[in-house]
């Protein structure tokens, strides 16, 4: 499912935040997350392949930010139908819905007796998606020649401070980095390009050398200790035996606009 996100109300609001699929990162959904109108495309594709895994058999929500990239012009490349209709395969549902031989219930009632299992099931199959996310990634790059990486890594080799930062703001974020480069401040950023199932591991492997860590968040979690993507990458520091200083700032709620400054 495409979900071109926006603010929630109240008040009324239809431009860019987070808020509605962050409001959902908890829903047992795979959640990817699109830096431009290049991204989306190749994630829709992916997210087919994904969910349709018989070792995820899970919902995958692609997330772009609504005006700024649903409404924006941009030039991007596609593949040739064939391509995708090849790439994706063809759909073999374990369990058919029109098969009166073999009948199925879905959506039953499940009561405590069953319930605990099943969430069990989704729990298992969310973790397991990982590794499907990145074979699926692996073999896109080789028809498309774009890489794609749950998260991706710019400019973090030799830096000291480091942004991390999901959707389109990863792209006026990179040219604050190149900008500050220019200065002689090792400055990175990385961009999660999965939210759910999150990238702990990597994560925590690209900060471990740093000095400090500044997260972006275009949603708030009300009563947390900051927000949604800043709660997920302090947990991800806590193993580590000398923690980077670690700061979140919350911006562009409602579609505000951000700047280089």
């Amino acid at each position: 499912m495409i979900n071109v996100n926006r603010a929630l109300s109240a008040p009324i609001n239809i431009h860019c935040d987070h808020s509605d699929s962050m409001g959902a990162r908890d829903s047992g959904w795979i959640q990817i997350y699109s830096e431009n109108s290049q991204e989306a495309y190749d994630n829709v594709i992916q997210a087919v392949r994904i969910a349709e895994s018989e070792e995820v058999r899970l919902p995958v929500m692609v997330m772009l930010d609504g005006f700024i990239i649903s409404h924006g012009i941009e030039e991007f490349k596609t593949l040739e139908d064939d391509e995708v209709r090849n790439f994706i395969g063809e759909n073999k549902p374990k369990y058919s819905l029109l098969d009166i031989r073999e009948p199925v219930t879905h959506g039953p009632l499940q009561l405590f007796d069953y319930y605990f299992e099943t969430k069990r099931q989704q729990a298992d199959a969310i973790y397991k998606s990982r590794s499907v996310i990145e074979e699926v990634s692996r073999q896109y790059e080789k028809l498309s020649g774009r890489s794609q990486p749950r998260i991706e890594k710019y400019f973090t080799d030799d830096a000291e401070y480091i942004i991390v930062v999901l959707s389109s703001t990863a792209g006026t974020a990179k040219s604050v980095v190149n900008e500050l480069r220019k200065d002689g401040l090792k400055v990175g950023l990385i961009k999660p390009r999965v939210f759910r199932p999150f990238p702990y591991f990597e994560l925590a492997e690209a900060l471990k050398n740093v000095k400090a860590v500044a997260v972006l968040d275009r949603s708030c979690s009300f009563g947390a200790q900051g927000g949604p993507l800043y709660i997920e990458v302090r947990s991800a520091l806590y193993e580590l035996v000398q923690k980077p200083l670690i700061k979140n700032y919350i911006y562009g709620l409602g579609g505000r606009d951000i700047s280089l400054e």
